[in-house]
This record gives C-alpha cells, structure tokens and sequence, in this order.
C-alpha cells in the first residue's frame, strides 16, 4: 500500500496539466468501465489498465517515478488495436460508443507520450520525474 500511496503523491507533485492529464486518464479506464462492465469492452479496458497499474507499482518500487513507467501502459496496445475495430460497430450516438471513442483517443494519445519517455529513459534519463 506504502508504494501505491508514494506513487499517487509523485503523480499529484507533477506540473500542470499531468496530474489532470492521469486523473483523466484514471477516470476514463478505470471508473468509466465500471458503467459499461456488461460488455466485453469495458471488462477489457479494466482488466488492461489493472495489469498496467499492476506493472507501474511494480516498476515504480524498483525504479521510482521516472519515465520507464510508461511500460505500464504496454497492456493498452493490443487494446487500442481491438478497440479501434469496436468504434464502428458501436458509433458515437451512445453513451457507450462515446465513452469508447474517448478511451481510444486518450489512450493512443498516452501511448504517443510513453512510447517518447520510454525512449527517452533508454537513452540515459534515468532521473526522477518529479523531486522525491
């Protein structure tokens, strides 16, 4: 729990717009699910982005807060694939097809920005995100 909590206080001591950026992104994947959880989607989405959560404890307790958590979102990959193919079917004319449609765009934007920290933490910038 002690790592779960160090990690929402490295998240809440970022710049703006980050901390609204990931409570966004928390709110999208992790709560929006919760309306939906009759489908196969949402029941995807909440299982991905509990690996991931799973995967950044993990690499957040080794490493700290630093751009390598960004792995963390790795689960979202095959997910915005599959999702990407259920916006058609689904549409945006419904509560369900918005949420979709919002959930793949805010997760492809994620990935754009893990897939630079990631490079960026391979290339040798291993300091802390935020000042610990």
């Amino acid at each position: 729990m002690q790592i779960v909590i160090g990690f929402m206080k490295s998240i809440f001591s970022m710049k703006a717009p980050w901390p609204l950026w990931v409570v966004t992104l928390m709110a999208l994947n992790m709560m929006g699910p919760l309306f939906f959880i009759h489908t196969l989607e949402a029941k995807a989405v909440l299982v991905s982005t509990l690996a991931g959560g799973v995967l950044m404890m993990f690499l957040f307790g080794r490493y700290g807060f630093v751009r390598l958590l960004g792995l963390g979102h790795f689960f979202w990959i095959p997910l915005v694939i599959w999702l990407g193919t259920r916006i058609p079917e689904t549409g945006l004319s419904t509560p369900f097809g918005f949420w979709l449609a919002l959930v793949l765009v805010a997760n492809i934007i994620s990935l754009v920005i893990d897939v630079l920290d990631v490079s960026l933490y391979i290339r040798g910038d291993r300091k802390p995100m935020v000042a610990n």
